[in-house]
């Protein structure tokens, strides 16, 4: 029933069958990859200003401000605002996509014993984060550490910011 003829002619339309998808992935890939991945190194497009402009002295009233804010924070509030968080960051003691959270103030910074930190924070790990230091990376995380793993945008409210790292304050 299947001669040597037969048996040759599978065996090239498989071959052919083979090289056809090979040959349309390249083309899909070569069309469809916008090249460079998602990694560091890649700037924002464009910027839509917002009206949000600081000037060099908010800087110094914003520190004041978060003492006085920090001072009146509402760790019942926090909790809410964790909710932001809780997708990559847990209280337990355990990571998930980012470093757990327990205790994470007044202590080192990239001190999580197994969680793989960008380089940015590892050169850090000599200083601790102090309610100041975590407004500042919780305002802007890749403004604070250029090159950090985080994708979260921040969080541009100084009330929440306040609210939140009371709340941290009190998980150990």
């Amino acid at each position: 029933m299947f001669d040597t003829m037969t048996m040759t002619k599978v065996l090239g339309a498989v071959c052919g069958s083979l090289l056809v998808f090979l040959l349309g992935g390249w083309v899909a890939s070569a069309l469809y990859t916008t090249g460079g991945g998602h990694g560091e190194g890649h700037e924002q497009a464009y910027v839509i200003d917002t009206g949000e402009s600081e000037t060099a002295e908010a800087p110094a009233e914003e520190a004041a401000d978060f003492a006085t804010l920090y001072a009146a924070a509402d760790a019942a509030a926090g909790e809410k605002v964790f909710a932001k968080c809780r997708a990559c960051h847990k209280l337990d003691g355990t990571d998930g996509t980012g470093p757990h959270l327990n205790g994470i103030v007044d202590k080192a910074k990239a001190a999580s014993a197994g969680f793989a930190y960008s380089d940015t924070l590892l050169g850090m790990a000599s200083d601790t984060w102090t309610p100041e230091n975590l407004d500042a990376f919780l305002t802007n995380p890749r403004g604070y550490a250029p090159g950090t793993k985080m994708a979260f945008a921040g969080l541009p409210r100084a009330d929440e910011r306040a609210n939140l790292i009371a709340y941290l304050a009190t998980q150990n």
